[in-house]
């Protein structure tokens, strides 16, 4: 379906549902760009849109990534001023949509995404968040690596990947939520890259996609 940004002022359905995509601008170790969850949270929204007969708005490409301090390159809102975001976007769109479903690529954001959802939905305003799921490793490994390679594979610089810390997230969480991945991983990846391939990635798209559309079907 067409996105919003290039559809000027259309003739819109009643009261279509619109699907927001929700990502982040954040190191992703020395091989991913920085837009990753911005851009695998906008592609599993076109592709989910399309099959549904949902409408895209741009997506919201600054999140709350203050666990990536200390990296350059990360641009960080934090968790209130994207929660205010959310929450004065809901409120424009519900003016002519019917639904609003933000989809989410970052899982910082995910503390601003209930609190606006449970805000707006006590205005009596018809709005969600679902995240953009897939089975793997935490942040720019294996699972990351092969999205990026499958959707945008120009943007990857493969040959500057490597492992980062391998250990299982369960066991790195406190230390990561009190100190940043930097203290954890000193080239910002968890998980291991370096075999990372476009045909996993194209498969991990379509479960993410599927998982989505469930959801909204």
């Amino acid at each position: 379906m067409p996105a919003l940004a290039a559809a000027g002022y259309p003739a819109l359905p009643d009261r279509p549902r619109v699907l927001v995509p929700v990502g982040a601008t954040e190191q992703h170790g020395p091989h991913l760009p920085l837009s990753t969850d911005t851009v695998i949270a906008e592609h599993a929204a076109h592709r989910a849109a399309h099959r549904t007969g949902a409408w895209v708005a741009p997506a919201i490409a600054f999140g709350a990534s203050g666990e990536h301090q200390g990296f350059p390159g990360v641009c960080s809102i934090g968790t209130t001023v994207l929660t205010h975001t959310l929450v004065e976007l809901t409120r424009s769109l519900t003016l002519w949509a019917g639904e609003v479903v933000f989809v989410n690529g970052h899982g910082g954001n995910v503390p601003a995404l209930r609190a606006a959802v449970d805000l707006v939905r006590a205005e009596g305003r018809s709005v969600r968040w679902l995240p953009c799921l897939a089975p793997g490793d935490a942040h720019a490994g294996f699972t990351e690596t092969s999205l990026m390679l499958h959707l945008a594979p120009e943007t990857v610089a493969l040959a500057d990947a490597a492992p980062g810390n391998t250990e299982p997230l369960a066991d790195l969480w406190d230390r990561l939520r009190d100190e940043g991945i930097r203290a954890v991983s000193e080239n910002g990846v968890l998980g291991d890259p370096t075999g990372a391939h476009a045909e996993a990635g194209a498969e991990l798209f379509d479960d993410m996609v599927n998982r989505l559309i469930d959801d909204l079907t």
